[in-house]
């Protein structure tokens, strides 16, 4: 893998795109900004099963859900994804549940949940990815009636995007830095959502660039550990996980039930009797994709805690254990394995799904990987392997993290 397996990246956009990742201007009541969940210091996640979105205050676990009038609504129902590698030119679909993908269907480059009304000219999916945080509701855009972005986005999706756009451009830095980094931007006023997304895009796609771990290196005739070439020699054989987590970015791009632990609010639908994630089926409506979710990629996963698409896992063994034997593991799984920061006025509401005999054996029905007897030993090779996996200068970032932005908001 190199960077020619990339889409390029503008430096002079990737620039801009760092401080607007950073800039809590880009949320509805200004309290939130992508970087919060996506932070340089938990690379590129937020070190939670379950996020604590908009209204919440500091940083990974030790996030707190705000207080007052503030206070968050409900927990983010899904783990915040790595950003990892995501501007490959081999990635064609995003979320856990594959509501992004590159396609004409619309006539805009894009199947995604804001149809004919996503902007074109978008420069490539991790850009159009950046657009959806900002319209929802408990991740970045807060209430309705709360601020004019929330209130927008419950007309109509796109109808928020020009009121992000024109609080950005107005700022003189950030209006003369889009005049510089953009050849068709001649005046701040000409600013878009279409721009925002695609610095924020060319900022995701440079910083997070990983291909220099010791596997790439196996690749090239450097020999891994012992302990990480018997885990290798074992994902690639009789432990079936090069099935799914295969190519460059060890991921299918497919989906997947793996019947983790279920719990949190769900990503329900309206119809949904109860807070559960149906997962692919909620973008496909076919009922094959019942509980199956998006693979992810395996690149500096050693990093990237809690595991799962609900983060139901707090290190790579019961992950890993789970894959070898999920029904036994979904039945051993102990709720305070999750890394879910105390909200009182939530907690009912944290584990009911658990009670739902029916749904809970409709998921358990539905498994998509057959059992493995491992031993304690592959599954330390296994783990060792997947250490393998990490970067040699993941932690070292060519940007990072901004001290200020121009909005003069306080930067997480």
């Amino acid at each position: 893998m190199s960077d020619a397996d990339f889409h390029p990246a503008d430096p002079l956009q990737a620039a801009l795109g760092q401080l607007l990742f950073y800039d809590k201007i880009l949320s509805g009541n200004r309290n939130i900004s992508c970087g919060t969940c996506h932070h340089h210091d938990f690379h590129g996640g937020d070190g939670l099963s379950l996020g604590i979105g908009e209204g919440g205050v500091g940083l990974g676990p030790k996030r707190t859900a705000g207080t007052g009038e503030d206070r968050i609504r409900k927990r983010i129902p899904r783990n915040a994804p790595a950003l990892w590698n995501l501007g490959h030119r081999s990635v064609d679909i995003l979320f856990h549940d594959g509501r992004l993908s590159v396609s004409d269907d619309f006539e805009n480059g894009f199947n995604s949940p804001a149809e004919e009304w996503l902007p074109g000219g978008l420069d490539h999916i991790l850009a159009a990815q950046a657009l959806f945080p900002l319209t929802a509701q408990f991740e970045m855009a807060g209430n309705p009636k709360e601020n004019e972005v929330a209130g927008a986005v419950h007309d109509r999706i796109d109808a928020a995007w020009p009121i992000i756009a024109k609080r950005v451009r107005v700022i003189p830095e950030y209006g003369g830095k889009f005049v510089e980094a953009f050849d068709h931007i001649d005046a701040p006023e000409q600013v878009t959502i279409v721009e925002i997304a695609n610095a924020l895009g060319a900022f995701m796609n440079a910083e997070w660039r990983s291909f220099d771990s010791p596997y790439d290196a196996f690749l090239t005739g450097v020999p891994l550990a012992d302990d990480a070439e018997a885990g290798r020699r074992l994902f690639f054989g009789k432990a079936g996980c090069a099935d799914c987590h295969r190519g460059p970015l060890f991921t299918d791009q497919g989906f997947h039930a793996l019947a983790l632990p279920a719990f949190g609010p769900g990503r329900t639908r309206r119809f949904d009797p109860m807070p559960r994630d149906v997962g692919r089926m909620g973008e496909s409506d076919a009922l094959e994709d019942a509980y199956r979710f998006r693979t992810p990629s395996l690149r500096n996963v050693a990093l990237t805690a809690p595991y799962g698409h609900n983060g139901a896992y707090p290190d790579l063994v019961g992950i890993v254990r789970h894959h070898l034997q999920p029904l036994y593991m979904r039945a051993a799984w102990a709720r305070e394995t999750a890394a879910l920061p105390i909200v009182e006025w939530l907690e009912e509401i944290d584990f009911v799904i658990q009670s739902d005999a029916r749904e809970m054996a409709r998921q358990e029905a539905k498994v998509d990987i057959a059992p493995r007897d491992l031993s304690d030993r592959d599954v330390a090779e296994l783990v060792a392997f997947l250490h393998s996996l990490t970067g040699a200068t993941a932690r070292a970032r060519p940007l990072g993290r901004p001290e200020t932005v121009p909005s003069g908001l306080p930067v997480d």
